[in-house]
Order: C-alpha cells, then structure tokens, then sequence
C-alpha cells in the first residue's frame, strides 16, 4: 500500500522565534571565527611589510593584506547584522512574554472576581447586621443576669452606708485601744506590805532597815502607777 499511495510526509514543525534566534547566534559565532582568523593574517603582513623593504615584493604583500582586510570588515558587517536581528528577535519575545503574562494577570483577576461575586450572593449584609445586634442584645441581658446573681441578701435595704462606715472606723479604734494596753494591767496585783514597826529608841526603823524599804518601794510602784 506504501508504494502505491506513498507514505505520508511527517509534518515538520514550524520554527520558533527561539529556534531562529539560536540559528543566527550560531551563524554570528562563525563569523567571528573567521573574522580572528583574518586577524591573524594582518597582523603577519603587518609585521612583514615592517621588515621589507621598498619594491614590488613589498607592493605585492601589501595588495594580500588590502585583500584580507576587505574580507575582514564585509565579515564583521555580516556579523553585526545577524547580531541586530538576534536583538530583533529577542526583544519580541520578551514583548510576547510580556503579553502573555499580562494576559494571564488579567484571566486571574476575572477568574477571582467570578468568584468573588459568586460567594457574595450568598451574603445578605441585612443578615448580618441582624445578628450583630442580636449579639449586642443578648450580651446586655447577660451583663443584667450577672447584676441580680451579684445581689447581697443580708442587709437590710434601710442601712445607710455612712453609718456603717463610721462603725467600721469606730471598730478599728477600739481594737488599736486594746492591742495598745499594757500588759501589767492584765496581772494580779501583789499584796500591799504590813505596816513597819514602830522603830526603836536611838534610831528610825528606816535607818535600820534599809533592805525594807526597797522591798516596800518595789512594792507600792505598780500602785502608784494605776
């Protein structure tokens, strides 16, 4: 069947704009071989044409070095060209990237907008506003339950608080008063001392008893002091 109708050619794909960028590239790389390689070939004419002297061997290298040199500025007028469409060529498909990242933005931001539109249908902002002061409401009655549970049942509504200030105050005075009491207020007091004896003749009982009268001075001063 192949040899009567033949086979089919294979579709050859068509050249990118990076394809034809590397080609050039790659031709503007050749071009610059051969233009160093011209190069070289100056500069050995230029150094024989230094050491020769005036005469037609002199003349004839000279004509070879014109020729060389033509070769070598049509070559680099072939290269800056194919390096001017390489730029070409590269600034269009930076532009095209360009384009095709724009579009892309753009088909984002339809796409979340469809979205966002589509989300915001189901939302009723009277809704909302219902709820919020539904919330507002019912944290007011919340705040009121907590009042009434805080009630104190004790006390008697007729009690002013004045007055139960001034007892606290009062209250705190007596207790400072008992704190401050001494302490020998709370022990027994000692028996008072017999009365002395009348004191001899040739001298007082006090001048004889000395001891006594100490006893009787310690005796007689937690009297005293009350």
């Amino acid at each position: 069947m192949n040899r009567i109708f033949g086979m089919s050619k294979a579709k050859v794909p068509k050249p990118t704009l990076e394809d034809a960028i590397a080609s050039t590239d790659k031709r503007a790389g050749e071009v610059e071989t051969k233009i160093k390689k011209l190069e070289g070939e100056l500069t050995r004419y230029r150094d024989q044409l230094n050491k020769m002297r005036d005469g037609p061997g002199k003349n004839t290298v000279k004509q070879r070095a014109l020729r060389v040199l033509q070769q070598k500025k049509m070559y680099e007028s072939q290269r800056d060209q194919l390096m001017q469409q390489s730029f070409n060529m590269e600034s269009t498909v930076f532009a095209t990237e360009n384009v095709k990242n724009t579009l892309s933005s753009v088909q984002a931001m339809q796409d979340a907008n469809k979205a966002m539109k589509k989300q915001y249908k189901n939302v009723d902002i009277d809704k909302i506003y219902d709820i919020q002061d539904e919330m507002a409401d019912l944290l007011e009655q919340a705040n009121e339950v907590q009042e009434l549970m805080g009630r104190s049942y004790s006390l008697p509504e007729d009690i002013d608080e004045q007055d139960l200030e001034a007892e606290l105050d009062a209250l705190g005075d007596e207790l400072d008063f008992e704190e401050e009491a001494p302490s020998y207020l709370n022990e027994t007091l000692p028996a008072m001392p017999e009365l002395l004896p009348e004191a001899p003749e040739g001298g007082s009982a006090l001048q004889q008893q000395p001891a006594d009268k100490s006893a009787v001075a310690a005796h007689a001063e937690p009297a005293m002091r009350m």
